[in-house]
């Protein structure tokens, strides 16, 4: 078909690096290669920030404890997390992209949609410029990644997965609806474990049942995005690559290997984990009018209490007020707390009050 306006003349690419992390480390020390590698803490109250291939033949995932992941791997080895090399090799990446296309929309430091339907070098195959990329990344990281082509963002993503790792699947528009119709829902994006639960209770386990659902059926099950379920179970995704994309929120936190029990070193903490983010903050130059502060207790018992305010968070020194102001809602302490968080969100760039996101809405996970 012709002309730009029709959703299946895009060529998109969704390039998504290999276990990222934990090849990074196995690049950089030769004496890893082969391993079972985890990247994260190997504490009691550590976390699996990224596993290798190896690790992952064994059950090993990212965001799992580690005291599971050793259960289940006994050989597996533990490597610190060196973010700091992570976002420079990530820069490296990007690079590649750029000298393609700037409709770069970045997901994370290890994934990427490209759109190429108008790209710098006149390349009229999305497969080849996919392929060009991955050889680029190869030999300027020493990395491999595996890359989706297809004509929306939804399939390119899928179809990155599908040959994982170091591979290349391209769904062309006739072949959309029937690839999407063969995959277990819990393969899109977006649905967690407990939506796939839900979903398997109301008889949708595959692309092709949530398909024979009409979209009233869906609204009235899935909110708002039953109307998103509906398009993408028929291969149908119109959202475009968006280089300019705003986030929702800003973050971090931090886990904490004994369990705090004091006011002061709550505060202490806090301070700590608010100098976190509001770096972030400042290096996507982001303003934001929410604060919500997390507090996991020793139970695993998880609250959040947040504040919004009329303007914009004017700096540091305000995120922190609020921060500790927010603390003074979760006073006195009744048990110890194991992880303490701190998010800015409401979004926009400084001076945009009307910039917006468009991301593919999420169900929640928790």
């Amino acid at each position: 078909m012709e002309g730009a306006a029709d959703p299946l003349s895009r060529k998109i690419i969704h390039i998504d690096m290999d276990a990222f992390f934990a090849s990074v480390e196995q690049r950089d020390n030769p004496a890893l290669r082969g391993l079972p590698v985890a990247v994260g803490g190997s504490s009691r109250r550590g976390v699996v920030a990224a596993a290798s291939y190896e690790a992952r033949a064994f059950g090993v995932r990212s965001a799992m404890p580690s005291v599971t992941a050793q259960r289940r791997c006994p050989d597996l080895v533990f490597v610190k997390p060196r973010f700091d090399v992570y976002q420079s090799v990530s820069r490296q990446i990007r690079d590649i992209f750029a000298k393609h296309t700037d409709q770069i929309e970045p997901l994370s430091l290890d994934e990427a949609y490209l759109d190429v339907t108008a790209n710098k070098q006149a390349i009229a195959s999305a497969t080849h410029i996919a392929e060009m990329i991955r050889a680029d990344i190869r030999r300027e990281t020493g990395l491999t990644a595996s890359a989706g082509v297809s004509y929306n963002k939804f399939i390119a993503k899928l179809a990155s997965d599908q040959n994982k790792p170091d591979g290349l699947c391209v769904i062309r528009p006739e072949q959309g609806p029937g690839f999407v119709a063969a995959l277990p829902v819990k393969r899109f994006h977006g649905v967690g474990p407990r939506t796939a639960e839900k979903m398997a209770a109301l008889g949708i386990v595959t692309g092709a049942d949530l398909a024979a659902r009409s979209e009233k059926w869906l609204l009235q099950h899935f909110g708002s995005w039953g109307s998103y379920l509906h398009g993408a179970a028929r291969g149908i995704d119109n959202r475009p690559v968006r280089a300019d994309r705003i986030r929702k929120s800003i973050g971090g936190e931090r886990t904490y290997g004994e369990d705090i029990w004091t006011e002061d070193g709550l505060r202490a903490a806090l301070e700590h984990v608010a100098d976190i983010v509001w770096e972030r903050v400042e290096r996507a130059e982001g303003q934001g009018r929410t604060v919500t502060l997390k507090a996991r207790f020793a139970d695993f018992h998880t609250i959040t209490r947040a504040r919004t305010l009329p303007q914009p968070v004017s700096g540091r020194a305000m995120f922190g007020e609020i921060g500790q102001a927010l603390i003074d809602q979760i006073l006195p302490l009744h048990n110890g707390v194991r992880l303490l968080g701190l998010t800015l969100s409401g979004l926009s760039r400084a001076g945009d009050e009307d910039a917006q996101d468009e991301r593919q809405p999420e169900l929640p996970f928790a």
